[in-house]
């Protein structure tokens, strides 16, 4: 059985995907061996490593439009739209209160220390802590204020955090880059019932709108307006507030992921389009987790099919703040 070092990548609603790539590994007898990640990478990864991922994809297929609203607990406080509490309330109900060194497998959450000005890596003490100070994207998730540290997303640093894992020697790493290039790939058709696919067309209008009328509010406040730009969603140009705000972000992750992958290549790079949905479209799950599985069985096909050999890394693993 080949082993893999597991790298999962930031990019908000588009790490459902990391789903789908676990499961084609698994499925192709590959034993995973160590996982490092950030935001939902960390998430997706931290729960596979407990042995939830079967807990987390009933959920996922369960949630209809009107379960994601009331996981939804706006925040009125400046420091981001949502406080996540209620998801991690289910999530804490997944793990319980382990702890990292408990886990079967080496494990590396990355999040962003706002006040130190770099990166963090939680490789012990508490699970639930590690996932909930990794996913803190700026502007929608709070941050978690620990002592005198102030913890937001690991991708404002380090959206495919490889070095964490090189220590741990498997047959290869493979890597889940959440902002690949646009194109090649649509959302597949998961089997729904036409009242719920509805809902969820409606759903996904709505948040379209919100976006919309939050952008245009900032412009009737004197906001500097941005009406160009690349794709987004689809090929469409940034429609509001929250596109504009994806658009940024993924585009100095663009560059960071690059940069990263300069020092630690990856054996295979799994690419998932950036354009498949919006980073917020969390709605999506079971449609990203199905088209996690086929990019990720397209991309091992291509390696398998070139006879690739299987090298034992021996870089030296690195070190982070």
């Amino acid at each position: 059985m080949k082993t893999v070092s597991l790298v999962l990548g930031s990019g908000g609603a588009r790490g459902y995907t990391h789903v789908g790539v676990i499961d084609e590994l698994v499925s192709r007898g590959y034993r995973i061996n160590a996982i490092a990640g950030c935001s939902m990478g960390a998430l997706v990864g931290g729960i596979y490593a407990a042995g939830k991922l079967e807990l987390f994809r009933d959920w996922l297929h369960s949630l209809g439009y009107l379960d994601v609203l009331r996981l939804a607990d706006i925040s009125f406080s400046s420091q981001g739209a949502l406080r996540g509490e209620r998801v991690f309330a289910v999530l804490g109900e997944m793990i319980g209160d382990l702890h990292i060194e408990e886990l079967e497998l080496p494990y590396t959450a990355v999040a962003t220390d706002l006040v130190a000005q770099q990166e963090l890596w939680f490789q012990r003490g508490s699970l639930r802590n590690a996932i909930r100070a990794s996913v803190a994207i700026p502007t929608l998730l709070t941050p978690v204020i620990d002592r005198n540290r102030v913890l937001v997303d690991g991708g404002l640093l380090n959206p495919l955090p490889i070095a964490p894992v090189v220590s741990a020697h498997s047959d290869l790493i493979v890597a889940v880059n959440l902002a690949g290039e646009a194109g090649g790939y649509s959302l597949p058709k998961v089997e729904r019932g036409n009242r719920e696919a509805r809902r969820l067309q409606l759903f996904s209008r709505w948040l379209e709108r919100i976006s919309r009328n939050r952008s245009m509010a900032a412009m009737s406040v004197g906001a500097p307006a941005i009406t160009n730009g690349g794709s987004v969603g689809q090929g469409k140009p940034p429609s509001g507030m929250m596109d504009i705000i994806n658009q940024s972000f993924e585009t100095m992750q663009g560059s960071l992921t690059q940069f990263k992958m300069a020092g630690y290549p990856p054996d295979l790079l799994i690419s998932i389009p950036k354009d498949i949905c919006r980073f917020y479209e969390f709605h999506l799950g079971p449609e990203l987790i199905e088209m996690g599985r086929i990019i990720a069985s397209d991309a091992l096909d291509r390696y398998e099919t070139a006879g690739n050999t299987l090298p034992t890394h021996e870089q030296d693993d690195g070190s982070a703040g």
